[in-house]
């Protein structure tokens, strides 16, 4: 599914029009590939490499989730929250909301930081533990949150923070 900010012109303004031609067109072969195949996002690092085409490189904060099936095949992926360079508003109502739509069994968060400092704040650890208690609630459980960056991606599974 389109994110509703695909054909934003600050999406990437760093990229000529061809560059970010090839980019759509990557994240489009990704998208067919764990969708219509049903493969599975197994590792962080299968995982990280999705997202980062995703969000690399955004001059704004945008949080997403990735709605998976019992099997952690993707079902999903939605840009939920959009915000400015260095924040954006996450409401945990809107994602249980989301979960139930999609009928969800596991999520992965996701969020950029435009300053490229993948690093989780202390606000990022605080709303993965709300939006983990909501989502318990429901028995949708949080397999991780990454975090993008400049060229990298952070996941809080592999750090032990959830």
């Amino acid at each position: 599914m389109a994110s509703p900010w695909q054909d934003d012109p600050l999406r990437r303004p760093a990229l000529d029009a061809q560059d970010q031609q090839l980019v759509a067109e990557a994240i489009r072969c990704l998208e067919a590939h764990y969708q219509v195949n049903g493969d599975v996002l197994n590792s962080p690092d299968a995982t990280r490499d999705y997202l980062k085409l995703k969000l690399f490189g955004l001059s704004y904060e945008v949080f997403a989730v990735l709605y998976l099936d019992s099997r952690h095949r993707v079902i999903q992926y939605r840009e939920l929250f959009r915000g400015t360079i260095d924040g954006a508003s996450v409401h945990p109502r809107e994602v249980v909301k989301e979960c139930l739509h999609w009928n969800a069994a596991a999520v992965i968060l996701a969020h950029n930081h435009p300053s490229g400092v993948a690093e989780p704040s202390q606000a990022d650890l605080q709303i993965t533990q709300k939006i983990k208690d909501a989502l318990n609630l429901i028995e949708v459980r949080v397999l991780d949150h990454l975090i993008v960056g400049e060229g990298i991606g952070v996941s809080m599974a592999e750090r032990g923070l959830l």
